[in-house]
């Protein structure tokens, strides 16, 4: 199948399980296509878990979600090495890392050497235990949600795990139209199981295929222009990194295959630059103070960087 009928069949069923949130299942299969990871922040009740769980079900791939809480340990995420006295051996119990889909709920909730334990896995698609690298299941992806609204017993992000995220999603409350709907068909019962719409086989060839979406010499310096407009803005503490150059990248060619095209066009840089960007940018706290948002600067930014023709 074509990018355009893998998007429209996995909206689809997804939708057997959530109202909505086309924008963000859309989001996703990006960062899946992509190889990244997404940081998703929304209040609670906002059916980010079920999104979650769901878009793992219809793309046929193992889920497992961690509950990050602070007395988490790395160990547990990772997993340990440990004496098996039935057998007298040492042996290695894998922990919930391995999986295609996973998901860290709450993720700023345990302290930063716990949240460390992701960035090996994250940026090296593996990870070490006791000295010794295990690889992740490919493909693997991510899906770390925070709530936005609270500030005890939570621990500050640091930048370089931010900057490994591909994507941030911000989840707000549904239009009355999608929470009505929502609202009936809870009480009619109305939601079925997820089924796989795609093999394993079938979806690493799609990402195979992402990756062959061509992008020409103008549409890279189009992307160069936005990261290094970040770093000369007044507005902003410090811009956008390499990384994010690449992912602004990643992002657009998969836009462009979801889209049916095998060449990258100014707007799916538009298009991703959003999410892409703003959780890789820091304002100074002058203009945080004046109401200024990282959105805002983004927004100036792709007004004013020219397009290529």
């Amino acid at each position: 199948m074509d990018g355009r009928e893998f998007m429209g069949r996995l909206k689809k069923e997804v939708g057997k399980a959530v109202v909505g949130k086309e924008d963000v299942i859309e989001l996703l299969t990006i960062a899946l296509l992509s190889e990244g990871h997404v940081l998703i922040e929304g209040i609670p009740g906002v059916a980010k878990t079920t999104i979650a769980k769901a878009f793992s079900r219809a793309i046929g791939l193992s889920f497992s979600r961690i509950q990050l809480t602070p007395d988490l340990l790395p160990a547990d995420i990772i997993g340990v090495f440990y004496y098996d006295q039935k057998t007298g051996e040492w042996t290695t119990k894998k922990g919930p890392i391995f999986a295609n889909v996973v998901l860290a709920d709450e993720v700023n909730r345990a302290q930063p050497k716990t949240q460390s334990a992701l960035l090996e896995a994250m940026q090296e698609m593996q990870v070490t235990i006791e000295g010794t690298t295990f690889p992740l299941p490919r493909p693997f992806l991510v899906i770390a949600t925070m709530n936005p609204l609270e500030h005890e017993g939570v621990y500050v992000l640091p930048e370089a795990q931010l900057d490994r995220f591909m994507l941030k999603i911000e989840i707000g409350f549904p239009s009355k139209d999608e929470e009505m709907a929502l609202l009936r068909r809870k009480s009619l019962g109305d939601f079925s199981d997820v089924e796989p719409i795609v093999t394993h086989e079938e979806l690493v060839g799609l990402i195979s295929e992402v990756k062959k979406v061509e992008a020409s010499d103008e549409i890279l310096e189009y992307i160069y222009s936005i990261i290094s407009a970040t770093r000369s803005d007044e507005r902003l503490l410090f811009g956008a990194s390499p990384r994010a150059g690449e992912h602004l990248l990643y992002a657009a060619k998969s836009s462009a295959f979801l889209d049916g095209r095998s060449y990258i066009i100014p707007d799916d840089v538009k298009k991703v630059a959003l999410p892409v960007l703003t959780h890789r940018l820091v304002l100074k706290v002058e203009y945080e103070l004046e109401g200024v948002k990282v959105r805002d600067v983004v927004e100036d930014i792709l007004r004013e960087t020219e397009v290529p023709v």
